[in-house]
């Protein structure tokens, strides 16, 4: 016998059995040397699957010791263990164990891959090993489309492919005919002749004679060991192992693991479409919602500032009195024109109007009706950004001359002349019982809150002041800030400034971006609650990913058993899984963004008044949640199936 290769010494297994335990393997003690064939033999529930088992470290003895090349195998953990099955062992199963959606040549590269083995030279060797058994026309073939004894000689390839010392031969011929079992011994055969431990458990004493040892074993105990007239194989292999690959090779060995994993993620979401569409369909809804609730808040804002602006951008409104409501605001008489023409001469002043108002009928030929009549400066238009829809504004000479020039809005062009043809302007209209020609038409203008329906007239303050109110004293002067100086330290400089014309504070100021802040502060705090609520379905849709991968995890736990045989570390086993939960996150993430971008598309196409305005900030963070959640809700499910225990998991095959 040659240099011991497998040493077994007291092995017991033992398996819970309700409140007791059931002993399957009892004190076995084994010795294989380097280059034997052995054939251990039994009746079912024997023991034989057991040992093999343990033999090929996919179990662990309950007591006793296993020594492999004289390594202690109890020492060794989970990755250890799956170093040992990459590096020294391979697997022929009865049931071939291939994976259904790789081809041949893919199921014979899984064992280098794990190893970290360069593409070039696994691609190179598992097609040489092909064409050895005869399977070079059918790599490109996956197993539904190979006869039994071809699946066969492509689960053979892969236990060799990565050099294996040991050959570990699970009933290898009870799934076939004759013919095939009969070509399968041959290649075993072969294999020990170039060296190689083969270790063949199997029933049928036929099998076992082919061997140059048979170890029987019934009831948990080896009952008989003996040696038979076969020519024993060499004592070394001559095989060349795959060498790992090292240093920035090593980095590549694990991209191509990591590519590996990612390309059976994308085949297992490919081979169950429905099933992957409804576990999308949660976080494409909870990503299109947050998408389209930010849009729609950003729209939101963006009106709202509009509206405002269209009330003058960067104004303050000065008023008479202390507040609104201020009975005694009638009885102001200080907030005169003065005043505002030496606002205009400050630095942070960008325009200034005075403005008084009172209500008139106005009338054209048969037409009439009650509008409000505003007395403005020429800096009006500009501080509320008014726009001329026809004609022109009245100018500086107008005001100084108390000109009955006169500006309507819409709603009065439409009430006054809305059945009159050609332009408005040039006409006269009666305002009260004073005439006054329409120079120009403003623009529709929001208010800020809402379209106004009121009629409104624009005239000079000073023929207001003369021709309707015959007082001197104003309603109020806007100021339109300075686009370069804050509004807060205007609004103090202005009330500063004021307090020492009139030697006392009779006035107050309105900041209209206060109303800007209050509204859009109310806009993004509906925002974030209706944002909430959709990322509440983010989170359901996260735990419905976690309960399909572990579904998916558990209808795939055949395939996790065989990785795991051919050597696959349980890290590999988490990435599969992990990569697959994050990507059907992010194709679902993708898929909601496209669904909320139709959905701005639609409401824009169906005319609605208001518009998404979509963020690529958003939409990445969209992205980056989908991602996480990928990640949190994939992570338990792959962690099960990173943990499960090889022999289980293939039993369930």
């Amino acid at each position: 016998m040659g240099e011991p290769l497998i040493e077994l010494r007291g092995v017991r297994r033992e398996y819970p059995a309700g409140e007791g335990t059931l002993c399957v393997l009892k004190d076995i003690d084994l010795t294989i040397a380097r280059g034997e064939m052995v054939a251990i033999v039994g009746a079912s529930g024997s023991g034989k699957s057991t040992l093999m088992n343990i033999l090929g470290c996919l179990d662990r003895p309950t007591s006793g010791s296993y020594r492999v090349g004289g390594r202690e195998t109890a020492a060794l953990d989970a990755d250890a263990l799956a170093a040992l099955r990459r590096e020294h062992f391979g697997f022929i199963f009865q049931r071939y164990h291939l994976l259904a959606e790789l081809t041949a040549l893919g199921n014979v590269e899984i064992p280098s891959i794990y190893a970290g083995a360069p593409v070039a030279a696994r691609r190179a060797r598992a097609e040489a090993l092909l064409d050895r058994l005869g399977m070079a026309d059918r790599a490109g073939h996956r197993p539904g489309q190979l006869s039994g004894g071809q699946q066969q000689r492509v689960s053979i390839a892969r236990a060799l492919m990565n050099g294996a010392d040991v050959i570990l031969a699970d009933e290898p011929t009870g799934a076939l005919d004759s013919r095939s079992g009969a070509q399968v011994l041959r290649i075993l055969d072969e294999l020990n002749a170039e060296g190689r431990t083969v270790i063949i458990v199997t029933h049928d004493m036929k099998v076992a004679e082919r061997a140059g040892r048979i170890v029987e074993i019934a009831d948990g105990e080896i009952v008989a060991d003996r040696t038979t007239a076969v020519r024993p194989g060499a004592a070394a292999p001559t095989a060349a192992r795959l060498a790992p690959a090292g240093g920035l090779a090593r980095w590549r060995a694990g991209a191509d693991r990591l590519k590996e994993a990612l390309a059976m993620a994308l085949l297992a979401m490919n081979a169950h479409r429905l099933r992957t569409f409804l576990t999308m369909l949660g976080i494409i809804i909870g990503i299109a919602s947050v998408v389209c609730v930010v849009a729609l808040g950003e729209g939101s804002r963006r009106r709202v500032l509009a509206n405002i602006s269209s009330l003058g951008t960067n104004t303050l409104e000065i008023f008479a009195g202390r507040s609104f409501g201020d009975t005694r605001s009638g009885r102001i008489t200080t907030l005169v024109a003065a005043d505002a023409d030496a606002l205009a001469r400050q630095h942070y002043v960008a325009a200034v109007t005075p403005t008084v108002s009172t209500q008139s009928t106005v009338r054209f030929g048969a037409v009439e009706a009650s509008a409000l009549v505003n007395g403005v400066g020429v800096g009006y238009f500009a501080a509320r950004g008014t726009r001329l829809a026809a004609g022109r504004f009245f100018d500086a000479a107008s005001v100084k001359t108390r000109a009955l020039d006169a500006v309507i809005d819409e709603n009065t062009r439409k009430t006054l002349f809305g059945t009159v043809a050609g332009s408005p302007v040039g006409k006269v209209i009666l305002v009260g019982d004073v005439f006054c020609r329409v120079v120009g038409i403003a623009a529709p203008q929001q208010s800020g809150f809402g379209s106004s329906q009121n009629l409104s007239i624009y005239l000079p303050y000073t023929a207001v002041q003369t021709r309707f109110l015959g007082t001197r004293t104003l309603r109020s002067i806007t100021v339109k800030v300075a686009d370069d100086a804050p509004m807060a330290a205007a609004e103090r400089e202005v009330a500063r400034f004021l307090a020492l014309r009139h030697g006392r504070t009779d006035f107050f100021i309105l900041n209209t971006d206060d109303i800007r802040r209050t509204i859009t502060s109310t806009t993004e705090t509906m925002t974030a609650l209706i944002a909430a609520i959709a990322v509440i379905s983010l989170v359901v849709g996260g735990i419905g990913v976690m309960n399909i991968m572990l579904v998916s995890v558990s209808e795939r736990v055949a395939e996790i058993g065989v990785r795991m045989a051919v050597g696959a570390r349980r890290a590999d086993i988490l990435h599969q899984f992990l990569i697959e939960a994050v990507l059907v996150c992010l194709a679902g993430g993708v898929a909601g963004i496209a669904l909320a971008l139709a959905a701005g598309a639609l409401l824009q196409a169906l005319g609605a008044n208001f518009q998404l305005v979509y963020s690529a900030t958003s939409m990445v963070a969209a992205v980056a949640c989908a991602s996480l959640i990928g990640v949190l809700f994939g992570y338990l499910p792959a962690r099960n199936a990173s943990r499960l225990d090889p022999v289980a998991a293939l039993s369930t095959a």
